[in-house]
């Protein structure tokens, strides 16, 4: 490979930091620079990094590491780039002084420039040397739909804001050419994400934008009715992440129902008992959550609920864990993912009373898993003899393995399909097929297709 316009990339972090990523690479692309398979063949190398908790800073700063001592020429970029010290210094710089360049999030024209500078551009751009929906680094069936950036929220455990900005809302016209350009390119599920998905639009006061000379109200409901609308045109599936527990979220849960929106909520509650709500600044109290949970399964029978929750946040007492265990008894959460509280440098939280010990936090993180591993299992049983229609992510011998709507990618489980008795054909991956549900464990189910080809509703 030629060095002098071969660059390696490593992305790091969450779904919205792989978006900046894909940006960058796309950038990359289309003025002529390749992407090298080990640091040996890079003219440099590219990492986006992750700043949020203490493991994720410790594999990004590895990481940076292994370029500088593999390559030498490193630019770093993303929410580690943005995070200083005590005395307001640059903690990459501080701690890697060798780094060429340190760049936030969301910084493609701050990363493209750093690269001219030590790579210069191998020619101008041509928007010929890449595909219309730019460079993906999810499998072509799939992508990610970044809507807006940064947070208008305070939590207490949390520093995006610092790290990412206020929330700025992408245009929504521009937000639908993206959208619909990812679909003509054959992508079947598109994955709506930011920082609180929710919230689209709050920050411009839901002003009226423009797409394809209509106007359409920057709201995450305008939003979301355009995308279900394109979704059924192509026979896809879309879905929503990181959605907080806003009234206006009811008439999400009505859009599901009419397909293309997938009956999925992503609603990060993070515990149920009040007075830890209270200390970490999050809204409302598990039994308002219980009501809310009534509420969405009264008005969408099919909706799956996922939600993340922490353990031993600082003050956190038995009592208080034993009232989120309760909650979630009653709850009957369908996807659950909970994360030992974990001190993060910057964050308000540090300075709360009440620190709970290492061990005490992880002992009810396993409870709590423990006890949703039973919920699951049960909930997942009562899949079994239905038929439900499945997107194909992976071919294997004898059949498939994919997801029903309940399961997003990398996070969720997964359906292990079996092929009927003399078909030869391979399900190929973006596929949608029909399953009947044989068996089912804690995570994921296994069956049948069907016979017939999958006809229904994209959302089912």
């Amino acid at each position: 490979m030629d060095k002098r316009k071969t660059i390696g990339f490593v992305s790091l972090g969450c779904p919205k930091a792989l978006v900046d990523s894909e940006k960058i690479l796309t950038r990359l692309r289309a003025e002529g620079y390749e992407t090298a398979e080990t640091y040996e063949d890079a003219g440099l190398v590219i990492i986006n990094t992750c700043g949020f908790i203490t493991a994720a800073q410790e594999e990004s700063i590895e990481a940076i590491s292994e370029a500088l001592s593999e390559n030498g020429k490193v630019i770093v970029t993303g929410c580690l780039g943005a995070k200083k010290d005590r005395q307001g210094n640059g903690l990459v710089k501080r701690l890697l002084p060798d780094v060429l360049e340190v760049t936030g999030p969301d910084s493609v024209e701050e990363v493209m420039d750093a690269v001219h500078r030590y790579l210069p551009r191998p020619h101008e751009p041509f928007i010929d040397l890449v595909p219309p929906q730019g460079i993906k680094l999810t499998p072509r069936h799939y992508a990610y739909l970044k809507i807006s950036e940064g947070c208008a929220h305070h939590c207490t455990f949390c520093i995006i804001p610092d790290l990412r900005g206020p929330l700025v809302s992408y245009p929504v016209g521009k937000v639908l050419d993206e959208a619909e350009m990812l679909f003509a390119s054959g992508v079947k599920e598109l994955l709506v994400i930011s920082q609180d998905t929710g919230a689209y639009g709050l920050d411009i006061r839901f002003r009226t934008g423009f797409w394809k000379g209509r106007p359409l109200r920057t709201h995450i409901t305008e939003l979301a009715r355009q995308l279900g609308k394109l979704a059924q045109k192509y026979d896809a599936w879309v879905r929503l992440h990181y959605i907080y527990p806003y009234p206006h979220i009811d008439d999400l849960l009505e859009l599901m129902n009419e397909g293309g929106i997938v009956p999925y909520l992503d609603v990060p509650f993070q515990h149920a008992h009040p007075d830890v709500l209270r200390r970490m600044k999050r809204p409302a109290s598990g039994e308002r959550h219980l009501e809310q949970i009534a509420a969405w399964r009264k008005m969408c029978p099919d909706i799956t609920i996922r939600s993340t929750f922490i353990t031993g946040f600082p003050g956190e007492t038995e009592a208080e864990f034993e009232y989120l265990l309760d909650f979630l008894g009653e709850a009957q959460i369908d996807r659950l993912g909970c994360f030992a509280y974990s001190p993060v440098e910057g964050a308000q939280a540090n300075d709360l009373p009440g620190a709970v010990p290492d061990e005490v936090r992880e002992e009810r993180r396993a409870r709590l898993m423990q006890l949703q591993e039973g919920i699951s299992h049960e909930r997942l049983q009562a899949k079994i003899g239905k038929t439900v229609r499945v997107l194909v992510d992976e071919t294997v011998r004898g059949g498939a393995v994919g997801r029903s709507f309940a399961d997003a990618p990398e996070i969720d489980g997964v359906v292990y399909v079996r092929k009927p008795k003399g078909m030869r054909r391979k399900l190929m991956p973006g596929e949608f097929v029909d399953v009947l549900i044989q068996d089912a464990d804690a995570h994921d189910l296994w069956g049948e297709m069907q016979p017939l080809p999958a006809k229904s509703k994209a959302a089912r």
